[in-house]
């Protein structure tokens, strides 16, 4: 009986996992270019997202590796950073109130939206309690399994919500005119060659730091804080080509819609209600806390239903990107929100949440 060489035996997986994630940017890429073409809000994002998605639910077998994943957050942060302007840096002092107020809001819709969870669809206190902490989606995943939780239920619940708020966002604040009518110049501005190397290598560096330091989201962030510093003393002119951005875009696009490539239809309908109706809790508890700022500061609406969404903080980034607005008030919040839910949500669950075993006796 021959045997198969050790060198051919690692070539087969490696070159199915290749194609796997060429067909995944490939429908990422047809996705995007249809909303954009068909002049959808967030188009890119969104039309990745969705085709990506779809496919994914279909049963193809979809993935995003990391290196893809994190070259397309360093794209993302460069291009957030080349936003910032001294005039958005003067708005730094209007954060601690906002800051604290979505801290309150995060307690409140966590409680609320796992008080539905339990009550209307009889979850157990400690998968309701991880499935309504909004962000942090992959510390609650670990979390949820070391308490013996429903890991399906939560992660069904979790990523509907970053889907919905990916897709109805754009569209809710174009049609409401909430949302900047057009882009900043700077988004119309290509740095220089000579500028582009020093933009990577700023954002690259930081982010490795920031990595070290076990920083959240360290690659968005960091290249974000690169970009930042150098276009916010004017080091440096302009940002990445339109075709750059695009590519972050899809890329993000395509990350969130793999998340549904894991779960089956069974899955995902069985939780399906369960997430609306979570959904519309949290959304509803947040809108209380968003009415309250917009009615008692100067912080514009579309930034603060931007940074108050309960998403994924790489996808609401995204978002703060493609619809132009203030990306270092949406990314203050959002950071603020990971950091608080990562640090408050196992004292939460310790305090209140029970383990799946102890329901089930």
């Amino acid at each position: 009986m021959s045997r198969i060489p050790a060198s051919m035996a690692f070539a087969i997986p490696t070159r199915t996992k290749t194609l796997n994630v060429l067909e995944t940017l490939a429908i990422a890429v047809a996705g995007g270019g249809l909303f954009l073409w068909a002049q959808l809000p967030g188009g890119l994002i969104t039309g990745a997202m969705i085709s990506v998605g779809i496919a994914a639910i279909a049963g193809r077998p979809l993935t995003v590796p990391p290196v893809v994943t994190q070259s397309m957050l360093v794209l993302l942060g460069i291009s957030l950073g080349s936003l910032v302007s001294r005039q958005l840096l003067q708005h730094v002092g209007a954060y601690p109130l906002t800051i604290a107020l979505l801290a309150l809001a995060t307690f409140c819709s966590t409680f609320g939206s796992s008080l539905y969870l339990q009550r209307v669809h009889g979850w157990d206190q400690t998968s309701a309690f991880l499935a309504g902490s909004p962000g942090a989606l992959s510390q609650i995943i670990i979390l949820a399994a070391e308490k013996g939780a429903d890991v399906p239920a939560i992660a069904v619940v979790q990523t509907v919500r970053v889907i919905i708020l990916t897709a109805a966002l754009p569209l809710l604040l174009t049609l409401t005119g909430l949302a900047p009518a057009s882009a900043p110049t700077v988004l119309f501005a290509t740095a220089s060659p000579l500028e582009l190397a020093e933009l990577i290598a700023a954002s690259v560096a930081v982010s490795l730091l920031l990595r070290l330091i076990k920083f959240p989201a360290s690659w968005m962030f960091g290249a974000m804080i690169g970009s930042s510093l150098l276009h916010g003393t004017g080091l440096v002119e302009g940002g990445l080509p339109p075709w750059a951005r695009g590519i972050a875009l899809v890329g993000i696009g395509a990350v969130i819609g793999a998340r549904f490539a894991r779960m089956r239809i069974k899955t995902l309908l069985g939780h399906l209600n369960a997430s609306l109706g979570s959904f519309a809790i949290a959304i509803a508890i947040s809108g209380i806390f968003v009415a309250f700022i917009v009615l008692t500061t100067h912080v514009h609406f579309a930034d603060v239903v931007v940074a108050f969404a309960p998403g994924a903080m790489d996808a609401m980034l995204a978002l703060a990107l493609t619809l132009h607005i203030d990306p270092i008030f949406v990314g203050a919040h959002h950071l603020s929100r990971f950091v608080f839910v990562t640090i408050s949500t196992p004292g939460i669950v310790h305090l209140f949440g029970r383990p799946q075993d102890d329901v089930d006796d």
